[in-house]
């Protein structure tokens, strides 16, 4: 499938668990340059029940794996039926999904999104292009992230991509090849903390900012062993749940002093990450660019970089955004995968095409 300009539809669901974006997107591609247009774009929140099961998942048996699979498969494609129904969408070239994370072990050779079932294509009526994270993992790949070949396509006018979702992951260019690599969690454990309080996050960072540092619990989370690890390398809610938050929960102070710690702990990284390379301007999207407190933090410790915030469909539907892209260019045959990003045996073409 060859062609100049493509109508599709993005869908991701992020660690995060804020709900299901989806982004109905245009691109136009004309001599190698991508342009694109987010048009009605939309957030479904998931109910209690739901936020309660991808939460808990990590910790299912195979068969309690397989039953949720085909329950989330039935749940989004009725999501998508829905958005394509409501907002009258015609003459869809693809609908481009990634599911939803529940295991990602690439060490294992195993990475688990839900919701990738032939039945979402058949339920939709639609050519669907899914499950893009397998086939690297099986070349060795990390599985992580995808995101990154948006980033040289379609935002190359800027030096630095930084995505502040529930983990936060950087792009950038380096003697040609484009790197990116997880850099530490975000959002999995600020909105647990925020979760606690009866908030869905921390609005603004507003909590976060009025708590107080806690010096031992800072050291002890800049000093975790994945920081100095070499990329690539990414991370899962694995991570969070048997190394993180049993970090956290060891001390016993109080929460708005542990997210303030935490956010701290955030920017430091990513200043770490940024402190010896080249300053530039910087894309910060994802959740967190709304959370005034961690963008602060970050730039007070980056004053060389300009740090740009970009409009809010942007910020919100950035990686459903990117995910279209991932379906359009495999639908074309070509690359959205690279080697120099996840570590797998060579650039490829991944995911697979239902209903075409």
């Amino acid at each position: 499938m060859i062609g100049e300009n493509y109508n599709v539809l993005g869908i991701m669901s992020g660690t995060s668990l804020d709900g299901v974006d989806l982004a109905h997107i245009i691109f136009a591609v004309n001599n190698g340059k991508w342009s694109y247009t987010i048009s009605e774009c939309q957030t479904v929140a998931y109910s209690d029940e739901w936020v309660k099961q991808l939460k808990e998942a990590v910790n299912y048996t195979d068969d309690e794996l397989a039953r949720l699979n085909t329950e989330y498969t039935l749940l989004l494609a009725s999501i998508i039926k829905t958005f394509i129904e409501d907002n009258a969408i015609k003459d869809l070239d693809a609908v481009c999904s990634h599911g939803h994370t529940i295991l990602h072990q690439p060490a294992n050779g195993l990475t688990l999104q839900i919701g990738n079932k032939k039945e979402i294509a058949d339920i939709v009526n639609e050519t669907v292009v899914c499950d893009f994270r397998v086939q690297d993992v099986k070349m060795g790949g990390q599985g992580a992230p995808l995101v990154p070949i948006g980033d040289r396509l379609l935002f190359a006018d800027y030096t630095y991509c930084l995505n502040l979702g529930g983990f936060s992951n950087i792009s950038f260019e380096d003697n040609g090849k484009r790197l990116a690599f997880d850099i530490c969690a975000v959002n999995t454990v600020l909105n647990y903390y925020a979760n606690s309080l009866g908030l869905p996050y921390d609005d603004g960072g507003k909590i976060a900012a009025g708590g107080k540092m806690i010096p031992e619990l800072f050291n002890k989370l800049n000093a975790l062993e994945f920081y100095s690890m070499p990329f690539p390398k990414s991370l899962g809610f694995e991570y969070v749940k048997e190394v993180l938050l049993p970090l956290m929960e060891s001390y016993n102070d109080s929460i708005q002093d542990k997210m303030h710690t935490f956010t701290k702990h955030v920017a430091l990284q990513i200043s770490n990450v940024l402190k010896d390379m080249p300053t530039g301007k910087l894309l910060v999207t994802g959740g967190g660019a709304y959370n005034a407190f961690l963008v602060k933090s970050l730039g007070d410790l980056l004053p060389e970089n300009t740090v740009v915030i970009p409009d809010d469909k942007t910020i919100q539907y950035k990686e459903a955004l990117i995910f279209a892209l991932l379906g359009v260019l495999k639908l074309r045959g070509e690359v959205n995968v690279l080697s120099s990003v996840t570590g797998a045996s060579r650039d490829h073409s991944s995911g697979i095409v239902f209903g075409d």
